[in-house]
């Protein structure tokens, strides 16, 4: 009987687990501890080696972690410092504004917020914690898309989902939009997610040019009207060029 898929990720879970507290093993170490025949233990090493996550330096059949763990490793690393030292300035800017603030960054061909700040009139406002959303219909995949060319791509020849009657939903509409963000450095989402919901956001800019990340502020439309959403919008982009410049970046987010 084949293995479910979940217990397969399971497995090779724990062979990165093995190989982290054991360094070189070979296939007949890793199947006794997986208690697994060897052939399962070899298309399991198999698989994880095709990606990186494991390779073998030098004699065949040994294993060791490989490279592909440090550009994950990497990619949590470059969160967790984007949290830690935005934190402060999404607390004042949630003070200031009275509204959420979440940090975004790509993920694929979606954003996912990675931390949230709430200010003092959205005490019963949605958790955006982990939500995933799509670049085309939110102002923090729209910041973003302005400053990276890959993801814009990704965006504009993805399926652009129509979620409400302000949604874009073609692609030369969607440019128009990104140029217009990247000539002024904010991006807003006007009820184009969901009926109800404004928000404006601004990159967050790595000291190598990079887009890591998007400053968000988010409210309900009678709150977030146009002139509160407008002056929203310019603190947004001065918090996201100030963590900016504490990631390294001399430049302009």
């Amino acid at each position: 009987m084949s293995e479910s898929p979940v217990q397969s990720v399971d497995r090779a879970i724990e062979v990165l687990e093995y190989l982290a507290d054991h360094g070189e093993s070979g296939v007949q170490d890793v199947a006794a501890h997986l208690e697994v025949h060897k052939s399962t233990a070899f298309r399991l090493l198999s698989a994880l080696e095709f990606r990186r996550l494991v390779e073998q330096p030098g004699e065949r059949g040994k294993y060791r972690l490989g490279i592909g763990l440090i550009r994950l490793a990497t990619s949590v690393s470059a969160q967790l410092d984007i949290t830690r030292i935005a934190r402060p300035i999404l607390q004042e800017l949630a003070d200031t504004i009275g509204e959420t603030v979440n940090i975004a960054v790509p993920d694929g061909n979606v954003t996912v917020n990675i931390d949230q700040v709430r200010g003092g009139s959205s005490i019963i406002s949605h958790n955006w914690l982990g939500e995933r959303s799509a670049l085309h219909a939110t102002s923090s995949g729209k910041a973003l898309m302005a400053y990276d060319d890959s993801l814009l791509k990704a965006g504009v020849d993805g399926h652009l989902e129509l979620f409400t009657a302000n949604t874009i939903t073609t692609k030369a509409d969607l440019l128009d939009e990104i140029e217009t963000v990247r000539a002024t450095g904010i991006a807003y989402a006007r009820e184009e997610l969901e009926i109800g919901l404004n928000a404006t956001a601004a990159s967050i800019i790595s000291y190598d040019g990079t887009a890591v990340g998007a400053i968000t502020v988010s409210g309900p439309a009678y709150r977030l009207d146009e002139d509160r959403l407008t002056a929203a919008g310019s603190s947004v982009l001065e918090a996201a060029q100030r963590v900016s410049t504490l990631l390294g970046w001399s430049g302009h987010a």
